[in-house]
């Protein structure tokens, strides 16, 4: 198992962050503030707030970089701080990454990601008999291997990345259209939709996973 220590004062983004990257691989240890992560076990990577209530997060940074013990630990910043100057000094202190908010969990979970490999990015989803490989775009249900559209696989991507979290249509529609979502029609989500279901549920009249929250969105219900 990985342990990650989440270090962030405001307890529902700290919750929210765990809730939706936690799986079989992961395990969250969560700190609201400085006192109580300077006491934290071994862990495999940080995820780092620089506005903290008891210090300064870069601070904490120096302590770690300066700790033999705990140096090479990948530590990726993660703050409400987007001035170029705030990115160059936890870069130069020697954070991994540094993610401004607001932010995106998919995008929070590929730079996880990234940063445990050592900078060579993987993309491995498996949940019951379901194994997603968005590396090599390969996937399966109970061993039979599915074809996706890359439209598919983008949607597909999406709603694991935020498992459990119900997404918004205008924002999946920003996410999967990447390039132009706003001038996309909102019928061609209902389609893209309606194919991964046919594709991926058993019986999509009555999905268990890719489930319609009515009036909001939809949502990739984990176990």
């Amino acid at each position: 198992m990985i342990r990650i220590a989440v270090i962030e004062d405001d307890r529902n983004l700290n919750d929210g962050i765990v809730l939706a990257l936690k799986n079989e691989e992961y395990i969250f240890e969560q700190y609201y503030d400085l006192q109580s992560a300077r006491r934290m076990e071994p862990v495999d990577l940080i995820v780092l707030d620089i506005n903290l209530p008891d210090g300064n997060g870069f601070d904490f940074l120096k302590e770690l970089k300066a700790d033999v013990a705990r140096r090479d630990v990948p530590v990726i910043v993660l703050t409400a701080n987007d001035l170029e100057t705030d990115e160059l000094k936890g870069l130069q202190l020697g954070a991994d990454d540094y993610i401004t908010k607001p932010f995106s969990l998919m995008v929070l979970r590929a730079r996880i990601e990234k940063a445990l490999r050592g900078g060579v990015p993987a993309r491995l989803y498996t949940q019951d008999d379901f194994r997603f490989d968005f590396d090599r775009m390969k996937f399966a249900r109970g061993g039979r291997e599915i074809d996706l559209s890359k439209t598919e696989q983008k949607l597909l991507r999406v709603l694991t990345d935020n498992a459990g979290i119900t997404m918004a249509r205008s924002r999946l529609m920003e996410l999967v259209w990447e390039d132009g979502g706003e001038y996309v029609d909102e019928n061609a989500l209902s389609v893209t939709v309606k194919r991964l279901r046919d594709k991926l549920e058993e019986d999509s009249a009555k999905p268990i996973y890719l489930q319609t929250v009515y009036g909001s969105g939809y949502v990739w219900r984990k176990p």
